[in-house]
């Protein structure tokens, strides 16, 4: 598929004048386009519901776009906790999914009212300590272990994740929560990862549909709900074709009929927790070219580092790069688009074939709508930038301010060395 900037050239040339590159702006247009469709593509399950991946990207501007359809909030830390439960966001409406949890979390998970998805057998009797009880609704983790395929295609291995349920501990586990009165169930798997395939939702329902069935059978648990979790990836590289959302509901769909309605079990709400499908496609790190070098390679040098976009350098990660103003140019010098850290795989592209390019020129680095500012951090007294949205009428509103040194010091405030910065 052919990969086009929502910018143009002219456009971040004006932006630039307010806001100085770098910066992630979001495209409002598509994230609303996007959020409508998977609406319409579980619409046929009355209790359908996208928890949206927080860590994503963790923005209230952009979590608010989703609300408006529907959307709740799926969190696994404390401050997202905190970020959802501030938004508005009411408890039901939120899934508080973690791992090695601290008691303070669990604590306040169950303040606020979110439904906890438990990660480990052991958790059930450390919540109960935790809050002196356990609540009326509860999820589990299942982790089926070996690896997760397709037909003869390997997507994924759960095998070597550190989370879930295995299945022996699943049943053994709605066993003890029915005993200690729990009364409504929920079942939650990620069993792979950014997959770019219309199967990959189906097939993962139709296995926890049939663990659903053999535990209410087993166990005499009542499942209210199923969550598919994450998964559903998106076309990084342009010679990949975009997941087909309304193909994959009806996958499950099928599934859902053929698994559950028989079992008498056609009340089960979907859930889903999408993350990158969700905001992806609908971000781009904007950077300006500051420096060229020319030695044993071709370097093109820009003004964001792997502190703006860590999954180059952390995964070895795709992402398109569109040079604005030169989207039809051909493709025929070949560069490493690099960052300043002090690091040599602060790299946004290795030997990436790309259009001329000259100082000044603006990059649009595709894709980073989640996982992206997100995932930033500060080394190298690197600083975060700031991210912009661009609205459906072309205005453009701040939605994060960058960060400044007064930010990155500001956790010296307990030294006397504080008061001596300047700023």
């Amino acid at each position: 598929m052919e990969k086009r900037a929502f910018v143009t050239k002219e456009m971040i040339e004006e932006i630039a004048k307010t806001y100085p590159t770098p910066f992630h702006i979001y495209d409002e247009k598509g994230i609303r386009a996007n959020a409508k469709a998977l609406k319409e593509a579980f619409a046929w399950n009355p209790g359908y519901k996208e928890f949206f991946a927080v860590k994503a990207t963790p923005n209230p501007y952009l979590i608010d776009i989703l609300r408006d359809y529907g959307c709740g909030c799926d969190c696994s830390s404390m401050t997202e906790l905190m970020l959802s439960h501030a938004m508005g966001v009411k408890g039901e409406d939120i899934m508080f999914s973690s791992n090695d949890t601290p008691v303070e979390e669990f604590v306040y998970a169950d303040k606020i009212g979110a439904t906890i998805n438990l990660d480990d057998i052991t958790h059930i009797e450390f919540l109960e300590k935790a809050i002196g009880h356990l609540p009326k609704t509860l999820s589990c983790r299942f982790n089926p272990g070996g690896y997760f395929s397709i037909s003869n295609s390997i997507m994924d291995n759960p095998g070597d994740a550190k989370y879930g349920f295995t299945t022996e501990q699943m049943f053994e586990g709605y066993r003890i929560l029915k005993a200690k009165g729990v009364e409504n169930f929920g079942i939650h798997a990620f069993l792979a990862s950014n997959t770019v395939t219309n199967d990959y939702y189906p097939e993962l329902a139709r296995q926890l549909f049939e663990l659903a069935v053999k535990l209410k059978e087993e166990t005499g648990a009542h499942i209210t709900f199923i969550n598919l979790s994450g998964g559903i990836g998106v076309p990084y590289r342009p010679d990949q074709e975009a997941n087909d959302i309304y193909l994959i509901g009806e996958g499950v769909r099928r599934a859902y009929e053929e698994i559950l309605v028989p079992a008498g079990m056609d009340d089960v709400a979907i859930y889903t927790e999408l993350g990158r499908f969700m905001m992806a496609p609908y971000g781009h790190l904007v950077t300006q070219v500051i420096h060229e070098k020319h030695t044993h390679k071709e370097y093109i040098g820009v003004d964001a580092c792997a502190v703006n976009l860590m999954r180059p350098a952390m995964y070895g990660a795709y992402h398109h790069i569109t040079v604005l103003g030169k989207e039809n140019a051909p493709c025929d010098h070949k560069y490493d688009v690099t960052g300043s850290l002090c690091e040599n795989n602060d790299k946004f592209a290795i030997d990436r074939m790309l259009p001329e390019i000259e100082i000044g020129d603006y990059l649009a680095i595709h894709d980073t709508g989640a996982h992206g500012f997100a995932m930033g951090y500060n080394y190298n007294g690197k600083l975060k930038s700031a991210e912009l949205l661009l609205r459906e009428d072309g205005s453009v509103k701040l939605i994060r301010r960058a960060e400044t040194p007064r930010d990155y010091f500001a956790t010296f405030d307990c030294l006397d060395i504080y008061d001596k910065f300047e700023f």
